[in-house]
């Protein structure tokens, strides 16, 4: 069955998120006057990413809501019992660095445009919605997909199957016409292949671990446009090294 739509993950795969954390935090906590609180700025950066990824995996196995992950973070990286409108005032003032850091990778909009006729394109985020639908509105690639679907909202997170599901249903779809593309080999490409659709690890760090069997790899999105068109399910070689 021909693929016919491509579904997209967003950070760190069409959006450079690492970037634009780590610019926007090093600006925030010089501002705030806290940076040298942590050591260095790369032991400061590396605990924000620790805690970043812990409260992500409560959210993302439903033991909070999407507030209240990102306020935990807040008040476990600065170690201080904040309220809720004061976690939410230091989010905010990072969030203006943050934003100011943000930028597409190079690949994506020329390939956007080469995959623009050819296929139906759809975002799905462990995310909210109001987050990642500003995010695509301010880069300026908001218009290029017709369905973005987010987990805070869908009350399910990849790698779970209803997640793909939900936005093969949006589309109306079956599974197998539906690749997705995502940097996480086991939340986006496994978690894809495994809810039958086409999964595309986008691999931009030529990691050394070897990917899930049966999904794809590929090194950069330049790469998309002609496994797609091979339709590398069915046998042909992988076009990643």
């Amino acid at each position: 069955m021909a693929i016919k739509a491509v579904v997209w993950d967003i950070d760190d795969t069409i959006f450079d998120y690492a970037y634009a954390d780590t610019t926007g935090m090093h600006a925030h906590l010089t501002a705030e006057g806290i940076l040298a609180g942590y050591g260095t700025a790369a032991e400061a950066l590396a605990l924000w990413k620790e805690t970043t990824d812990r409260h992500w995996a409560r959210f993302g196995a439903g033991e909070v809501d999407f507030e209240s992950q990102r306020r935990d973070r807040v008040r476990d990286f600065l170690g201080a019992a904040l309220d809720d409108v004061e976690a939410d005032a230091w989010f905010a003032r990072y969030r203006v660095h943050y934003e100011a850091a943000w930028t597409l990778f190079p690949d994506t909009v020329p390939t956007l445009d080469a995959l623009a006729d050819g296929y139906r394109h759809a975002v799905l985020s462990n995310s909210a919605q109001t987050v990642q639908d500003h995010k695509l509105r301010v880069l300026g690639v908001r218009d290029r997909f017709e369905v973005v679907l987010c987990a805070a909202e869908l009350g399910v997170s990849k790698p779970a199957a209803e997640a793909f599901h939900a936005v093969c249903d949006e589309l109306g779809l079956a599974p197998a016409e539906v690749a997705y593309v995502g940097d996480q080999p086991e939340i986006d490409a496994r978690g894809a292949r495994d809810a039958g659709l086409l999964g595309i690890w986008l691999d931009r760090n030529g990691s050394a671990q070897e990917g899930p069997s049966g999904v794809r790899r590929i090194a950069g999105l330049a790469e998309l446009p002609a496994l797609l068109l091979a339709d590398t399910r069915f046998g042909a070689p992988s076009t990643f090294g």
